[in-house]
């Protein structure tokens, strides 16, 4: 199970750290990946990080503002956003796939729930 939080109101310019903790099953050799969806959109990519941490990939409008990173020994993965724009709003989800790379939601096995992210302006 993935639980997500950190989510919130935030303005934009602003920073929020989301968490994303595994239980009940152990993730540590397990790519996570962040996805976040905007209300009437497709839920799309936008971080990912191998199970030992060493490779992340972005997509492009989060590079240089986002970071992700994780810890094995507390079986959490973190997503730092910085610089926060209005169009980054949308529910934040973490994701778990055996296998690193995919930028597919139909790439990834076990999903959160999903915690929000607004940024105003």
């Amino acid at each position: 199970q993935l639980v997500e939080s950190g989510g919130g109101l935030v303005q934009a310019g602003g920073s929020l750290r989301l968490s994303c903790a595994a239980s009940g099953h152990t993730f540590s050799n397990y790519a996570i990946a962040w996805f976040r969806q905007a209300p009437g959109k497709e839920r799309d990519f936008v971080a990912a990080i191998t199970w030992n941490g060493i490779v992340t990939i972005y997509r492009d409008s989060v590079k240089g503002r986002f970071t992700i990173s994780r810890d094995n020994t507390k079986n959490t993965v973190y997503l730092q956003m910085n610089s926060l724009k209005p169009e980054d709003t949308a529910v934040y989800y973490c994701a778990a796939a055996p296998n690193f790379g995919s930028r597919s939601r139909l790439g990834y096995d076990y999903w959160g729930q999903g915690t929000q992210v607004t940024v105003s302006s």
